[in-house]
């Protein structure tokens, strides 16, 4: 082989490998994901770029506080971010005066931004079975969350968790 079509053949691999790489990476490992609407300010902000962790998951559940993605049911293509705060097996209840109970004790987390005027279907509780989680979104009074349409969340539909802010640079870092 001439030299020329020796360095042709080898940039060809090269960049067949990196494709095949890439998409190795952002089908099981990570993904690029944008914050759409103001349902988790002011944790993230509408247009915030996050990376999504989507492998860690395959090696322990799900845990109270994460922050997930997992897909609209209608097929859209279109996918929520959420936090966790039901976990399997417990029962989620929101009272009017917009406390959040766990199995009957009062849930200690400080990320809603104020008091929850409306708690939908979690009034009378919501239990949850194997695989099925509780979300809401830190703006409780803008959100659709696991109180209305969204319902509860199955382990299946949960593409992974938000762990890195990438835009705006100014905001760039760890998401909590």
């Amino acid at each position: 082989m001439n030299k020329k079509l020796k360095e042709i053949l080898g940039n060809s691999i090269f960049f067949l490998v990196v494709i095949i790489l890439s998409f190795l990476i952002i089908k099981f490992v990570g993904q690029r994901t944008v914050v759409i609407g103001p349902s988790m300010m002011s944790t993230l902000e509408d247009g915030d770029n996050m990376i999504v962790d989507k492998i860690s998951y395959r090696f322990h559940e799900p845990e109270r506080f994460d922050i997930i993605i997992f897909p609209f049911r209608n097929n859209s293509g279109n996918t929520y971010i959420k936090r966790i705060i039901g976990l399997p097996g417990e029962t989620v209840r929101i009272d009017r005066d917009g406390v959040i109970y766990i199995n009957d004790e009062v849930l200690d987390e400080s990320y809603g931004r104020e008091i929850i005027q409306n708690p939908g279907s979690a009034e009378s509780g919501v239990e949850l079975g194997d695989n099925e989680y509780f979300v809401l979104g830190d703006n409780r009074n803008d959100s659709e969350d696991s109180r209305f349409s969204v319902g509860k969340v199955y382990r299946r539909e949960i593409i992974g968790r938000a762990i890195f802010r990438i835009w705006p640079f100014a905001k760039m870092g760890p998401v909590k």
